[in-house]
């Protein structure tokens, strides 16, 4: 296990660790499903353990956002998540998982194809319907986007980004902060809680309103704090033009990477110019 893990986190020069010879030995990989009293096949691949290795390396940059120990050192967040972490995410429940998800996600786990489009539209669903946007769903989001749409989606924050749903995501999650550190984070009910959804849809609709609950936020934030969140503010509002009527699904996962990215930024620890210290836990964020 150990040289299969180097062999994902170092590349080719690793391979012979795990197999003298990756580039020329088989696998085999063979799907079944139970169909009332049949078995099913549901997929079988077959390559060498150097190609294996590589598609699985190629999965997990795709996926890879801060939050894990190889890219913003989150102890609680696996640095390589396994597949069944990713479904987990499509339901309430793991019995509601979709079944035809698992076979499509783990072909192009091992082959490098695109992920399947309802793996990142049941995410989507379950995101609006329960507000929250952990480093499982977020790795769905990133890895879809960078894959499929060829977003080039970076694993932390990007400030240079100027895609008016990353930096409504972004937005969004400086409101959010600003609204807890207003209240000295005693909130039952965030405007995660009450508006992320419409937000992340219809943010034309929904932003001008924010936007004015976040300046009586603002007036009860003192010193450094309310002048670096202002000029946070402004800087993710600069770029903007205005504020879309309607973000499509892919805008939304964009969206969502932007306020995961922003949060995992407000709650690293740090102590910024202004002598702004931020930290938060995993419950917190």
């Amino acid at each position: 296990m150990e040289a299969f893990l180097r062999a994902l986190r170092i590349g080719r020069e690793a391979f012979s660790e795990l197999d003298a010879n990756a580039e020329a030995t088989s696998y085999f990989l063979l799907g079944l499903a139970p169909n009332v009293a049949r078995i099913s096949v549901r997929f079988f691949h077959q390559g060498t353990i150097a190609d294996l290795l590589s598609a699985l390396r190629t999965h997990h940059d795709d996926i890879r956002v801060v939050g894990s120990p190889a890219a913003g050192n989150r102890p609680g967040d696996p640095e390589f998540p396994p597949s069944w972490r990713l479904l987990e995410q499509t339901a309430r429940k793991a019995k509601d998982i979709p079944p035809l998800l698992a076979g499509p996600l783990l072909h192009a786990v091992v082959t490098g194809a695109p992920y399947p489009r309802a793996l990142f539209n049941a995410v989507i669903r379950r995101i609006a319907a329960d507000r929250k946007i952990d480093y499982f769903r977020a790795c769905v989001m990133k890895g879809y986007l960078n894959r499929n749409l060829n977003e080039e989606v970076s694993v932390s924050l990007d400030v240079d980004r100027e895609d008016p749903p990353y930096r409504l995501g972004r937005l969004f999650a400086a409101l959010e902060k600003t609204q807890n550190d207003a209240s000295g984070g005693g909130l039952n009910k965030t405007i995660r809680d009450s508006f992320y959804s419409s937000a992340s849809a219809t943010p034309g609709s929904v932003f001008p309103r924010l936007l004015r609950t976040y300046q009586h936020h603002l007036a009860k934030l003192e010193g450094g704090r309310r002048v670096n969140r202002e000029r946070l503010v402004q800087e993710i509002l600069d770029p903007l033009g205005g504020f879309p009527g309607h973000l499509s699904l892919p805008g939304q996962g964009l969206f969502a990477i932007g306020y995961y990215h922003q949060m995992r930024d407000f709650y690293t620890k740090k102590t910024d110019q202004g002598g702004e210290d931020f930290e938060g836990t995993e419950e917190e964020v």
